[in-house]
């Protein structure tokens, strides 16, 4: 399963004090109290929250009216085509994760967005790299197409990296090396995965965390590979089983089921 970055401040000792409350929520899985500090009355505020509205509904599962209204309010405030290009990208991201969750099937209306996202925000700007990250994420998920994913991806890490971006890299590093683990490059999936969970334990991501450990599970062999998914099955009930899709993830499928799924 697939899921969002959503790059931000708060995540250093010298960041703004509201920036950091918000961080540390947000990386608690508290999204609603983190929106709950941010007045929507300027374009950043507004697409501040409506961001983290959507990152919710990406992991629970839930909110998807709070966040259609606060995306809403986002797009209102948006003037310049940085502001508009970034609420586009919430769009795109919030029907990307309706599609995702079989909510309801709005592919065609992520696609647009993201395309009209990346019509306003040029090539180096600083939003272009989340915008990769999302267009990878559809090319993998919904079009079935690793190659187009793993090119967006690529654009996207090299972004992240070239504006600092580490929260945004742990999430390239994860998705590359899932798309390595596919094509059974077990070397290239490992480094990939320990960097993602490296990045997120250093941030404190800790909502993150829990998937970062089941992937690298995923790479690793006995008796790592059970110690790793025990550690997240731990995180993962820390959180009230958040993020919701990682339960599948967690949870042992019985051999006839395999079978028939393979």
């Amino acid at each position: 399963m697939a899921h969002t970055a959503m790059s931000g401040n708060g995540t250093n000792a010298g960041d703004d004090p509201l920036q950091t409350a918000v961080w540390r929520l947000r990386s608690r899985a508290c999204w609603a109290d983190a929106a709950a500090l941010l007045q929507p009355v300027t374009a950043q505020a507004a697409l501040q929250r409506a961001a983290l509205l959507v990152e919710r509904c990406l992991y629970t599962e839930q909110g998807w009216e709070e966040a259609e209204d606060a995306l809403r309010t986002a797009e209102a405030l948006a003037h310049s085509d940085d502001e508009r290009g970034a609420a586009a990208c919430e769009r795109g991201q919030l029907a990307y994760a309706a599609t995702l969750h079989s909510v309801r099937d709005r592919a065609d209306e992520a696609r647009a967005a993201l395309g009209r996202a990346a019509a306003l925000i040029p090539p180096g700007a600083a939003g272009r790299a989340l915008l990769d990250f999302r267009r990878g994420l559809l090319a993998e998920n919904l079009a079935r197409s690793p190659q187009a994913a793993r090119a967006a991806y690529r654009r996207a890490h090299a972004g992240a990296t070239a504006h600092a971006d580490p929260l945004l890299l742990s999430f390239t590093w994860r998705h590359l090396a899932g798309l390595a683990l596919r094509d059974g490059e077990l070397a290239e999936a490992r480094h990939g995965f320990a960097e993602s969970l490296r990045i997120r334990e250093e941030l404190g991501y800790l909502v993150g965390t829990a998937p970062a450990l089941a992937s690298l599970a995923d790479a690793e062999a006995e008796p790592e590979a059970s110690r790793l998914r025990e550690e997240a099955r731990r995180l993962f009930r820390l959180l009230g089983g958040v993020p919701t899709w990682l339960s599948r993830q967690l949870t042992p499928t019985p051999p006839a089921a395999d079978a028939a799924t393979a």
